[in-house]
C-alpha cells in the first residue's frame, strides 16, 4: 500500500487504518470522458504510467486487456483516471510493504479486541470468543512461535490477511460453542469472513464485498478471491470495475475521484444535502449518505437526519410526498436512477424556485479520514485533490508524447 494514500480500509474492524473507500459517466448513455479520441493501445498506455514504475509494460498490458474485457473506452481521460487511482493507492505495487504494519496490528488487537468482537457478534458471544481468540494468539500454533509473534513479522497486507485466515480457520475447527445462543454464526467459513479485519484489498483497495458481487471467476472461493485481489491483474480488474462501471452526470473527474473514496454517488448526494441545508433550518453533514447503514451495508430502519429534513421541508412547502415514498426513493441513493425519483426531482425544483439558482449536481463530500497510521486527520477533498493532481499530470504527459 502506498504510505501516502489513506483511502484503504485495511483492518477496518480493528480501526488500524483510515477508512476510505468508479468511473465512467457523463450523461445517461455515455462515458464522462467519451471524447472523440482514438482508443489507446497497450504501448501508448505504458507511456502514461509514471516512468518510476517497475515493468510499466506489464501494467499497461493488464490495463489494456481489462478495459477491453469490460468494454471501457480507452480514451486518455479514462486511462489517466485509472493510472491516477492506482498510483495514489499503491504506487503500482500489487502487494506493497507497509511500514510498521505488524506492530500496528498487534497494538490494535491488544487494545480493542473485546470491543471489535462484541461489535460483530454481540456482547454475550463476542466477549467469550474474544477471550478465546486472545488465547489462540498467545499459544497457537506453538507457544514458541505463536500467532502474535507471527503478526509482528508481517510486512504486507496479504501477509496479514493470510495470517488472519489461518487464525480463524483454527478457531472454526477447534472452538465449540453449541451451548451459546447464535453459535451457528461461528461455524466454518462464516466466522473467518465475518471477523477478518482486512476488508479492502489489492493495488486499488477494493472492498471484498464488492469483489464478491462482481467475481470474474464465478466458482472462486472467498480465499481464492482474496488471493486474486493481491495479484497485479486481479487488483486492477476489480479496481477498474469499481472505478469505471457506473455512470453519472459529473462535469469534472474530481467528483468521481471523491466517489472512489467515500462511495458511489456520494458527490451527487452531498449536493442534495447542501440543498436541504439551504432550504431548511437543519445543518446536515454533507457526507453523501442520505440513509443510515449498518456495518454490513444494510439499511437501518431509523430515519437519518437527511430523511427527517426531507420530510419536514416537504411538509412545510406542501409537497405531496409521503414518508414511505421518500424512504422508497432514498433506497436508490447508490444508483443513477435516484435522479428520476419524485423525491430528487421535487427537491431540485423547490431549490430552484426558492433560490432562483440552478440546483447543484455535485459537490465534495465532507468525510473525515482518520486512523492511528496518520499524523493528522484528512478528508475526501484531500484524497480527491491528490488523485486529481496525478490525473492532471498524466494528461499533461499525454500531450507531451502526442498520443
Amino acid at each position: 500500500m502506498n504510505n501516502s494514500s489513506i483511502s484503504c480500509r485495511l483492518l477496518k474492524p480493528f480501526g488500524l487504518f483510515a477508512i476510505c473507500v468508479a468511473f465512467a459517466g457523463c450523461g445517461d448513455t455515455s462515458w464522462w470522458s467519451k471524447n472523440d479520441d482514438p482508443e489507446l493501445k497497450s504501448e501508448q498506455i505504458r507511456k502514461l504510467i509514471p516512468s518510476r514504475v517497475h515493468d510499466r509494460q506489464s501494467w499497461a498490458n493488464d490495463i489494456n486487456d481489462i478495459m477491453e474485457k469490460l468494454k471501457i473506452p480507452k480514451t486518455k481521460d479514462n486511462v489517466c483516471s485509472v493510472v491516477a487511482i492506482v498510483d495514489q493507492e499503491s504506487n503500482f505495487v500489487a502487494n506493497p510493504v507497509v511500514a510498521g504494519l505488524g506492530e500496528k496490528a498487534v497494538k490494535e488487537v491488544s487494545t480493542r479486541l473485546n470491543e471489535k468482537f462484541e461489535e460483530k457478534l454481540g456482547t454475550t458471544i463476542g466477549g467469550q470468543v474474544a477471550g478465546y481468540f486472545e488465547d489462540v494468539l498467545k499459544n497457537q500454533p506453538t507457544p514458541d512461535d505463536n500467532y502474535m509473534s507471527q503478526m509482528r513479522r508481517v510486512r504486507t497486507e496479504k501477509d496479514l490477511d493470510v495470517l488472519y485466515r489461518q487464525i480463524f480457520d483454527y478457531m472454526a475447527s477447534h472452538y465449540h460453542v453449541s451451548a451459546l445462543t447464535g453459535a451457528a454464526k461461528l461455524v466454518g467459513q462464516d466466522i473467518a469472513e465475518k471477523m477478518n479485519p482486512i476488508t479492502t484489498l489489492g493495488s486499488m483497495q477494493v472492498n471484498i464485498v464488492y469483489a464478491k458481487e462482481n467475481k470474474r471467476v464465478k466458482l472462486q472461493s472467498v480465499n481464492n478471491l482474496r488471493d486474486d485481489l493481491y495479484t497485479q491483474y486481479g487488483g486492477l480488474y476489480y479496481g477498474i470495475h469499481r472505478l469505471m462501471l457506473y455512470q453519472t452526470s459529473y462535469d469534472k473527474p474530481i467528483y468521481r475521484f471523491a466517489d472512489y473514496n467515500s462511495g458511489m454517488y456520494s458527490s451527487r448526494n452531498a449536493a442534495l444535502q447542501s440543498m436541504l441545508n439551504k432550504l431548511g433550518d437543519e445543518q446536515l453533514t454533507e457526507d453523501g449518505d442520505l440513509l443510515l447503514y449498518n456495518k454490513d451495508g444494510s439499511i437501518q430502519s431509523t430515519r437519518s437526519s437527511s430523511e427527517k429534513a426531507l420530510i419536514k421541508i416537504f411538509t412545510l412547502n406542501n409537497v405531496l410526498l409521503t414518508p414511505n415514498q421518500i424512504r422508497t426513493d432514498l433506497k436508490q441513493e447508490k444508483s443513477q436512477s435516484f435522479e428520476q425519483t419524485p423525491t430528487y426531482i421535487a427537491i431540485t425544483k423547490l431549490y430552484q424556485k426558492q433560490t432562483g439558482k440552478e440546483a447543484p449536481y455535485a459537490m465534495m463530500p465532507q468525510v473525515i479520514i482518520s486512523g492511528p497510521k496518520l499524523s493528522r486527520d484528512y478528508n475526501t477533498n484531500w484524497y480527491a485533490s491528490r488523485v486529481n493532481g496525478r490525473y492532471q499530470t498524466c494528461m499533461q504527459r499525454a500531450k507531451r508524447i502526442k498520443l
